[in-house]
């Protein structure tokens, strides 16, 4: 159980934290992927919203200080950049997860050594990967700076690509470029979003039928932008100009339902006001901003209202009992 743990931890830092993409990190990722998403860390922490979001990987947690305490390793501070990469297809259930920054290999090597049986040792191509009981997926440190996790296969594959790069395809890293350069977290699907999610289940509920020109989408965009202000942008490529037309008109009605249903709430009002939906051919462009201290706001809102006990819920397992259902 200690050595899952750890497995989990590790596999979580890397991948769970979206300038240019490093060119380290994109010569790793497998040359079919179709689906890539990064983010810039070590820009981030400049900015007080990225210093919020690091913060909220509570210092307190046990999971987390077990994993500082075995290896010294701390994502919040060790941690510079993030990717995360796949063929994009949902039925391989395979990818990576990419990271640079400080790692003291020889210790958090040790430490999953000794956490227990569960953690296996295997060296390939001179590199150490630590996999779990079932060897179906692995932690690989290139070097100081550099860990792959993912898959197995997938790690291996990236192993073999330190010496013998093979690119993506044109198309990929040009999208790639773009968003990364521009976005300080971003990510980009050139595979149909909705071929993403497992299939349904024969006789599963359908989706409502306005939401159809969703399945249209061919290929996503997005990425969130930090400073003064936080501003996200998305687009979405159709199959037609009549269907980009008809999302829009989608988009453009859920926000409309979100404003009635946000007076009471100011800044989700404010973030809502500020969304911007263009459709330009087989485009769908739209993006939103909000200042930054308005945005932490809204976020600290959020977590005060869902918190357990929050006035106006009732913690699960605790049923008010009235004379209707008291037995």
């Amino acid at each position: 159980m200690k050595a899952q743990l750890l497995s989990v931890t590790l596999l979580s830092a890397f991948s769970g934290v979206l300038c240019a993409a490093d060119p380290t990190l994109l010569n790793l990722v497998m040359p079919d992927a179709k689906v890539v998403a990064g983010v810039n860390v070590e820009q981030a922490k400049g900015t007080p919203f990225g210093q919020w979001i690091l913060n909220q990987i509570q210092t307190n947690d046990a999971g987390m200080q077990k994993l500082v305490d075995m290896t010294g390793f701390d994502p919040r501070r060790d941690v510079r950049e993030v990717l995360v990469a796949s063929s994009g297809s949902a039925q391989a259930k395979t990818g990576l997860a990419l990271a640079k920054g400080n790692f003291d290999v020889a210790r958090i090597t040790a430490a999953a050594t000794m956490a227990g049986k569960d953690v296996a040792n295997e060296s390939y191509g001179g590199v150490t990967i630590l996999e779990d009981a079932k060897a179906t997926h692995g932690i690989a440190f290139l070097d100081n700076s550099t860990v792959v996790a993912g898959d197995l296969a997938s790690v291996k594959a990236a192993i073999d690509r330190r010496n013998s790069p093979q690119s993506m395809a044109a198309a990929t890293l040009v999208k790639i470029n773009q968003w990364s350069n521009a976005q300080d977290a971003w990510g980009i699907s050139l595979v149909p979003p909705a071929t993403l999610a497992p299939a349904q289940a024969p006789g599963g509920q359908q989706p409502p039928q306005m939401f159809a020109a969703a399945q249209n989408v061919q290929q996503a965009y997005g990425g969130i932008k930090f400073g003064n202000s936080v501003v996200m942008s998305a687009e979405a490529v159709c199959d037609t100009a009549q269907n980009a037309t008809t999302l829009g008109d989608l988009v453009k009605f859920l926000i409309n339902m979100a404003q009635m249903q946000a007076a009471q709430h100011p800044q989700a009002q404010s973030l809502i006001n500020s969304v911007t939906v263009t459709p330009s051919g087989t485009s769908l462009k739209i993006s939103a901003s909000l200042p930054e201290d308005v945005f932490i706001q809204m976020l600290e809102s959020g977590k005060a209202h869902a918190a357990p006990g929050a006035a106006g819920t009732v913690p699960r397992g605790n049923v008010r009992r009235t004379p209707q259902n008291r037995k």
